[in-house]
């Protein structure tokens, strides 16, 4: 049993190593690219690091949130998506996420499981493919910038936005979309970053 911990735990880490490189691709999808990243390479270098030390620490407390379980670190401010079993697991992962060193805010939109609704997720991910190809063809917008899950119809959109008018942009292009009850926009502006780059 000690043995297969220990398997597990070095298997653990490669994985984790081979997520970094040019992009931010990782556990949560398309990412912010490095290349077009306005955060500075050592913001970028923390926001690696805290990742990477929150998810090993959710895996270490439960190992099916390796794979239930995204985060995206972004200038210090946690998000959190997925689905757990009880209103309890998403407390506990609230609470170590907020115990991650240098942590600024943590956004969770963990959901609760239900029964699976094949209508329901293919639904969601129409919809998340439309606002995808919307932000790709817009070219006042920077789209590999962004992250956007779509639960229940409601679209969660994480990102950094180089201006207020871009922001706005990608939100008013959400709304548009038919069939979305709510969008939920976690979205930083560059200059409120704590650090960017020259």
């Amino acid at each position: 049993m000690k043995n297969k911990k220990i398997y597990f735990f070095i298997l653990l880490i490669i994985f984790l190593n081979s997520c970094s490189g040019t992009g931010s691709r990782g556990l949560f999808g398309t990412g912010v690219s490095v290349a077009i990243d306005p955060r500075s390479l050592g913001t970028q270098i923390d926001d690696s690091i805290m990742e990477k030390n929150l998810t090993t620490r959710l895996t270490i407390q439960e190992k099916k949130y390796f794979l239930s379980i995204k985060t995206k670190v972004l200038d210090g401010r946690i998000f959190i998506t997925g689905k757990v079993d009880n209103p309890e697991e998403k407390l506990k992962i609230t609470k170590i996420a907020w115990e991650t060193s240098g942590v600024r805010s943590v956004r969770n939109d963990i959901k609760v499981k239900e029964k699976f609704n094949l209508k329901q997720s293919a639904k969601d991910a129409f919809i998340t493919s439309q606002l995808r190809a919307a932000l790709i063809v817009n070219k006042t917008i920077k789209s590999t910038n962004y992250q956007i899950d779509t639960y229940k119809s409601n679209i969660y959109i994480y990102g950094i936005a180089r201006s207020k008018n871009e922001l706005e942009i990608v939100v008013d292009e959400a709304n548009s979309i038919v069939n979305v009850n709510n969008v939920i926009a976690s979205i930083l502006l560059v200059e409120n970053l704590r650090i960017q780059k020259d």
